[in-house]
């Protein structure tokens, strides 16, 4: 246990210091944490082989899977905030409808990539190989993307429609997954499962937003019933661990798995609750001051997890900078082109694309759904590999385009000691 808590404080410990360094050429926190994270993981000062001094291997950092998730959930949870009414009137169709084109436009251009990779070098990929990642291509990393958005206080039109199109990117996501997983099954196995394809994802879905509704509901209810504000900000901690741990559970209907996503659950738990309770916006502060902490905690481990083993395999690196490269082409096209046609602006249009790169958990774990084809374990090295490149690359190109936009304001350097003194003086004076 003693190692345990050393092996954290010393995680989150490192990555406060390389934020640090970071902080002198200009790169966001969240790419120093992820730093941090292969410094001291498994490759680097890990090899050491000292209990606290660093992750000795992958199943260390695996440990840790809980936090991790449970950081995710609140996350999720901030970005439900973003699903106000009064955003949603202005800019909900919008979202929807650029959430939706960028996945299925981006998913169609890597299918063709790959497939013409595997019929050009069919020793290389497989076919079912080929369609599975495809859909992986599709989702989206909220975590890195609001990380940057707080860490830069980024504000706008960009950025409130950058958040709900995240959101909506894993919804999207679940649903091109299951269809092109169904349909590389078939090739594999000549069969075709109409609930695994249709049937499953959509109970997700829907599980999931209901379960979340709920919980987003009954946490309303009980603030009512407290005043102090640290006893409300526990029940919204309580609810949100509540809702991860809920979204673990599955069961069966029948002959359909009915199984719930930690996302959709805590993101449609926060925008339940941000509608309806009043005092929404001061908590919703509180508790990011609160994870603050965990969220750091999370890309540390996110960095340590990064599987550098993969970069060995010639195989891996071809496929996967191709993947990389029609799987952004996807992204920045997919946005432009749905953005334009929903009249959005010419910012917009030319800054959200590049905004949508980063890629990780959620595409790593349809990536070990994928590892039954097979050749699954491809499929899973391609991923990891690209979640390398994009969580260390994509936080620095989402803070480039926000600030092209203009959504970020002129960095200054700022003291926390000293904006508190000047607090007490004008309370004095």
């Amino acid at each position: 246990m003693e190692t345990v808590l050393i092996g954290l404080s010393f995680a989150l410990i490192c990555g406060l210091m390389m934020s640090r360094v970071t902080q002198k050429i200009g790169l966001p926190a969240v790419t120093a944490y992820l730093l941090a994270g292969l410094l001291i993981g498994p490759y680097f000062l890990g090899r050491l082989q000292i209990e606290g001094f660093g992750f000795t291997s992958l199943e260390r950092v695996e440990m840790f899977s809980i936090l991790t998730q449970t950081a995710l959930g609140f996350i999720a949870f901030a970005i439900g905030n973003e699903f106000r009414l009064s955003s949603l009137k202005t800019m909900g169709k919008q979202a929807i409808t650029i959430g939706i084109l960028q996945a299925v436009i981006t998913t169609m251009l890597v299918d063709v990539v790959l497939i013409a990779l595997h019929i050009v070098l069919p020793e290389v990929i497989s076919l079912s190989s080929a369609v599975t990642l495809g859909a992986i291509a599709a989702a989206t990393a909220p975590a890195a993307t609001l990380m940057v958005v707080r860490q830069y206080k980024a504000d706008g039109p960009l950025t409130r429609l950058l958040l709900m199109v995240v959101a909506i990117d894993d919804a999207v996501g679940l649903v091109l997954f299951a269809a092109s997983f169904g349909v590389a099954t078939a090739i594999e196995t000549g069969s075709v499962s109409i609930i695994g394809v249709l049937v499953e994802p959509l109970v997700e879905i829907v599980f999931s937003l209901v379960l979340g509704a709920v919980i987003g509901y009954l946490l309303n209810i009980a603030e009512i019933m407290f005043h102090s504000r640290s006893k409300r900000m526990s029940l919204a901690v309580s609810a949100v661990v509540l809702a991860c741990g809920l979204s673990m559970t599955s069961f069966h209907i029948g002959p359909v798995h009915c199984g719930f996503s930690l996302l959709l659950v805590n993101m449609m738990a926060g925008t339940v609750f941000c509608n309806i309770c009043e005092a929404s916006e001061e908590l919703m502060d509180r508790l990011e001051r609160w994870t603050s902490p965990i969220n750091i905690l999370f890309f540390v481990l996110s960095g340590a997890e990064l599987n550098l083993s993969i970069l060995t395999n010639p195989a891996v690196l071809l496929i996967g900078i191709v993947y990389i490269i029609s799987r952004s082409c996807g992204k920045i096209f997919g946005s432009y082109l749905s953005s334009k046609q929903t009249h959005c602006s010419e910012s917009i249009q030319k800054h959200l694309g590049i905004t949508l790169l980063p890629q990780a958990g959620v595409a790593l774990g349809m990536a070990l759904t994928a590892t039954a084809l097979r050749d699954g374990a491809i499929v899973r090295s391609v991923v990891l590999f690209s979640v390398l490149v994009y969580e260390l690359v994509g936080p620095t190109l989402t803070k480039k385009s926000l600030l092209a936009a203009g959504e970020i304001q002129t960095e200054k350097k700022t003291n926390a000691r000293m904006v508190n003194a000047k607090k007490e003086e004008f309370k004095l004076n």
